[in-house]
């Protein structure tokens, strides 16, 4: 399924510029894809949010929100092909119909919601720059951190994903027990919820549609993530079981010291609906592209299943 003689190549890093042209090739070649421009980086980057499908059942899948898990956004471009190319020849994808899909969802992908920290983990800002010194200043107070391949904060350096109103507070205070107490290329809470564009941009788009079930893709670990807190949306943990049976990855709740402030958390906080983090891949990020090939076959079934479940 993964041969890389279609738009999107996956057996090169994936940037920023890669994936606009990507898109556009995308929407000349299948018109009925949407695209709306939903916010805008620090370094004023669009993020992109697509649209597959005209159905009643609206879901949404997210990635790379940590600069150096890249290669999720890869993932849900490819996805987002395949499913364009099964719906426009009348195929089956992952056992499912897709023009099925698309007349019962409206699967909505954000690929991309960190571009500007993927700028700098994929080599695409010149160390000369005033840019690359930005980040360099900040990386310089956390030599713990290996830079630039540890970066996953954004342009400020706030980790993204620790920037909703869900439980924010304690976040802060385990993150700054942690040490990371200022801006850091990771694990730094920023200085109050929703500070950061991005983090707004995704909380300001999932407030206008009415989202049954969101994916919230990272890297590493192989394992979904799927409960908040004391929270037991309707279904969740069913879903979440058959999310690990066709993926092959674990079932299992938050570690404690992640477990407050991300995206997936607010979503099940705010909606009582299921939410899932899931752990793509396994090794050090960011992971390296020999493990597309399987870290695809691993979460088509999640992404099929997540929009008809």
């Amino acid at each position: 399924m993964n041969e890389n003689n279609g738009i999107v190549k996956t057996n090169e890093n994936y940037d920023y510029n890669k994936m606009q042209a990507d898109l556009q090739k995308l929407k000349n070649k299948y018109p009925f894809l949407q695209l709306e421009n939903i916010g805008e980086s620090v370094q004023k980057r669009k993020i992109t949010a697509v649209r597959i499908g005209t159905g009643q059942n609206e879901v949404m899948y997210s990635g790379a929100i940590h600069a150096n898990e890249w290669i999720t956004a890869l993932v849900l471009m490819k996805f987002i092909e395949d499913f364009c190319e099964a719906y426009t020849t009348g195929k089956d994808i992952f056992e499912h119909n897709a023009k099925d899909i698309f007349n019962n969802s409206s699967i909505y992908i954000i690929p991309m919601l960190n571009p500007d920290g993927i700028e700098l983990v994929t080599g695409n800002i010149r160390e000369g720059s005033s840019e690359y010194a930005h980040y360099r200043e900040i990386a310089a107070r956390y030599p713990n951190v290996t830079f630039p391949s540890g970066w996953k904060a954004n342009y400020n350096g706030v980790d993204l994903n620790l920037q909703f109103p869900a439980d924010w507070e304690k976040a802060r205070d385990i993150k700054f027990a942690q040490g990371y107490t200022s801006p850091a290329p990771r694990d730094f809470v920023g200085f109050g919820p929703l500070t950061e564009p991005e983090a707004l941009a995704i909380y300001n788009f999932t407030l206008r549609h009415n989202f049954r079930l969101i994916l919230a893709y990272h890297t590493q670990g192989e394992v979904i993530y799927w409960k908040y807190a004391d929270y037991m949306p309707v279904d969740s943990e069913e879903i979440g079981r058959i999310f690990s049976k066709v993926s092959g990855y674990l079932l299992d709740t938050t570690p404690p010291e992640s477990a407050n402030a991300g995206y997936k958390d607010w979503f099940i906080k705010q909606y009582n609906r299921p939410g899932y983090t899931i752990e793509a891949g396994l090794g050090t990020n960011p992971l390296p592209l020999s493990q597309f090939d399987k870290i695809y076959s691993d979460n088509i079934g999640i992404l099929i299943l997540a929009s008809i479940i």
